[in-house]
């Protein structure tokens, strides 16, 4: 049961007057009765409140993840309408998750120091302002500009809904089955992106993929200002505006590297190692200079336990694998098959609903695995999927397609609840928000390094069968390299035979590189296996630090401070319960 902490995690057995999830006592009131002065920070939702509050954070991230696929289907919409240059179509799409990815630690942590609530529900309304800036912009400026205050917004909501979540069910059993709820909320939003945003573009104009936050965000503002408690970190002292500034351009200049790199521009590129080195010296001067505050933003010593540092690399690898394969898979479906992008979507969501089978039954599946059997048997379950999907060919076989992706939805589900309730329960009650910012940067950093290295694997495996086509010239057969895509745009170009020979050769060259880039993605899932042995064998839900939860529980989720009281009171309070009269 090695490096799982347990504070804060499950009901005390030994405490004769507690109530599991009780509301906290008023904290002067507390303070009085137990004649401990000093203030107390979180306010514990009552039982009959949690599974609210937990239907308010798992809306709040329903939109969150939606924002990040839903506009990629009214792309060509846009474009029509606002004609953007190519520059600037990138940043409509990128703004978003550039922003959001390099703020997550900061608000994280300013969560931690000043309220997680407060945070979350100042995101609610910049969330909805934005929204409403974006469905009525007038140009790609504009849009840009509405992009980037959403992704403002969503960085204040996600790392928010996750530590309020951590404090909110102290329990580890309950904890587990809302953080399987709360994952299958985030890969349901973005797998429904597409589906929703094509019905959208079917029926209604572009800005109506944002137009459907402002009724739900108007709604969900008022409605999680009565019913979330406040929460935040025992921390004192100033907050590190330095440090936090410092995380943010590392974590940007990091996935913009990234990012830069799986848009096929080369590594050596300026455009793309400058930002890449720059984001890395940043982030190695961030860690220096957690280490040696006081009161540093992120417990980087986090990091030295193994279940915390082995959760955190588990979620990476498998957004890498889901977020390249699902693009791979869309280009399949699309340009292989023939298929419309609603068709499209509907195809995926047999990995959707395997997702939220996987989340229903995370918590069972945890404490009867434990954390390491869970995770390890999630990444192996992923690769069989993947290793399925590589009898896809030049023909639709809906049944072969329908069971790899329900076999990767439920796999891939299983890994990252696994490695989430890990992180989570790993770290410290007072860096909930940190370490709820550390997963969801971890998040973005595997989504961006799987289209970065799964398309470059798929490229050097589809270029070369195309470079060399009798009657195609060398700039035309250097374009449809670039992908399936131009390679039928070059093909009708040319036409006759010659374009005929080009639209077949890439076709096969096509699936070829999806046969490689699914071998290479089976390694990586296996490799992710192996790392999850360093995971705790037991979910450990014991008895350890019983009368420690108890107190965190009953006075508000921190522990009391040692005092000494006078020997007939101290005699008494012993007699009763073991803690301070209520």
């Amino acid at each position: 049961m090695s490096g799982t902490t347990t504070a804060g995690t499950q009901r005390s057995a030994g405490a004769p007057g507690h109530r599991p999830g009780a509301r906290a006592v008023r904290p002067a009131k507390a303070v009085r009765r137990a004649g401990i002065s000093g203030p107390l920070r979180t306010v514990r939702a009552a039982p009959g409140n949690r599974w609210a509050v937990l239907v308010v954070l798992c809306v709040s991230l329903l939109l969150v993840a939606l924002d990040a696929t839903i506009l990629h289907i009214a792309v060509p919409a846009v474009s029509e309408d606002l004609r953007p240059g190519a520059m600037e179509l990138l940043w409509i799409v990128d703004a978003y998750p550039l922003v959001c990815a390099s703020l997550l630690i900061l608000f994280g942590t300013l969560g931690d120091r000043v309220g997680r609530r407060r945070v979350l529900l100042l995101g609610y309304g910049l969330f909805g302002g934005a929204s409403a800036l974006a469905a009525f912009a007038d140009g790609p400026h504009v849009l840009i500009a509405a992009r980037a205050l959403l992704g403002v917004g969503g960085a204040m909501i996600m790392p928010a809904t996750l530590s309020i979540l951590r404090q909110v069910f102290p329990d580890r059993r309950e904890r587990a089955v809302a953080i399987g709820i709360w994952t299958a909320v985030a890969a349901i939003g973005a797998a429904t992106g597409p589906v929703l945003g094509g019905f959208l573009i079917q029926h209604y104009w572009w800005g109506s993929v944002f137009l459907i936050n402002i009724p739900l965000m108007a709604l969900i503002l008022p409605v999680g200002r009565w019913l979330l408690p406040e929460s935040r970190g025992s921390g004192q002292g100033p907050w590190d505006v330095l440090g936090a500034l410092m995380a943010a351009a590392g974590v940007l200049g990091v996935v913009l590297g990234v990012k830069r790199a799986g848009g096929g521009e080369g590594v050596a590129d300026a455009k793309t190692l400058l930002p890449l080195l720059v984001g890395a010296a940043l982030l190695v001067l961030f860690v220096r200079r957690q280490r040696t505050r006081a009161q540093p933003l992120i417990d980087v010593t986090m990091f030295a336990r193994p279940a915390f540092s082995t959760s955190v690399g588990c979620i990476v690898l498998a957004m890498l694998a889901l977020v390249g394969l699902e693009l791979i898979a869309v280009q399949y479906l699309q340009l292989v098959l023939g298929l419309g992008p609603l068709e499209t979507g509907l195809r995926l969501l047999p990995l959707t609903f395997a997702a939220m089978a996987a989340g229903a039954t995370g918590s069972y599946t945890l404490q009867r695995l434990g954390p390491r059997a869970m995770v390890s048997c999630g990444f192996a379950l992923t690769a069989a999927a993947v290793l399925v999907l590589t009898l896809m060919g030049q023909h639709d076989r809906p049944a072969l397609l329908t069971a790899g992706f329900v076999l990767l939805g439920f796999g891939l589900q299983t890994t990252l609840f696994g490695a989430y309730e890990s992180m989570l329960s790993e770290a410290p009650a007072e860096h909930a928000g940190g370490a709820a910012a550390i997963g969801e940067t971890s998040y973005q950093l595997g989504a961006g390094m799987g289209i970065a290295l799964l398309g470059s694997v798929m490229n050097a495996a589809y270029a070369p069968a195309v470079a060399r086509i009798p009657g195609v010239s060398p700039a035309q057969s250097a374009g449809a390299a670039n992908s399936l895509g131009e390679a039928y745009t070059v093909a009708d170009r040319v036409g006759g035979p010659a374009g005929d020979a080009l639209r077949f050769t890439a076709r096969h060259a096509f699936v070829h590189g999806l046969h490689v880039t699914l071998f290479v993605s089976a390694g990586l899932l296996l490799l992710g296996a192996l790392a999850a042995l360093r995971l705790p064998r037991l979910m450990d839900c014991g008895a350890r630090g019983a009368e420690k939860e108890c107190a965190d529980k009953e006075y508000g989720g921190e522990p009391l401070p040692q005092v000494r009281l006078p020997a007939s009171r101290e005699h008494a309070e012993h007699a009763g319960s073991g803690r301070a009269a209520r």
